[in-house]
């Protein structure tokens, strides 16, 4: 089995536990609010189901980026389609949004804003940490250097 797969899967394993919590806290956080929701077993069922898949996918999702072959587009291209799609069945299958052309449209343009700002926001983070660090490397490898060639000199010409 391919490496990327099986990473996919221990993510989506690690991390899926979490959908079907957030979907009671949002449940609870709805019923606290006093609106009734008159949820059935079957709705409360198919929500966990739904919610374990999305979140298995969303964290499997990330192995996406670990491909060292695959250009920065490439990987932010799959991982989006993946999230997107799982969470557009999820949320539809749920009737969390109603299918209709317009709140599709919305619901899409939303997604690909945040997701978009995300991605940009962790990339030019990690980019300047990365800076940082390399510039930090490179001025402690030049005094490590300076300070050998300083004791050369010192043990083999000026120490007698």
């Amino acid at each position: 089995m391919n490496k990327y797969v099986k990473e996919f899967l221990k993510r989506g394993l690690m991390f899926s536990g979490f959908g079907p919590v957030i979907a009671g806290i949002v449940y609870l956080c709805i019923e606290s609010s006093g609106i009734d929701l008159k949820l059935t077993a079957g709705t409360i069922f198919l929500a966990i189901i739904t919610t374990y898949i999305i979140a298995f996918v969303q964290a499997g999702s990330s192995v996406f980026n670990q491909i060292e072959t695959w250009p920065k587009a490439k990987s932010m291209f799959f991982q989006m389609t993946s999230i997107y799609v799982v969470y557009m069945g999820g949320y539809l299958i749920n009737n969390w949004i109603p299918f209709k052309p317009m709140v599709i449209i919305i619901f899409t343009s939303v997604f690909i804003g945040i997701y978009l700002s995300i991605w940009l926001t962790v990339y030019y983070v990690t980019k300047n940490v990365s800076k940082k660090l390399n510039e930090k490397l490179n001025k402690s490898e030049w005094f490590k250097i300076d300070l050998a060639i300083g004791l050369f000199l010192y043990v083999n010409f000026f120490a007698i």
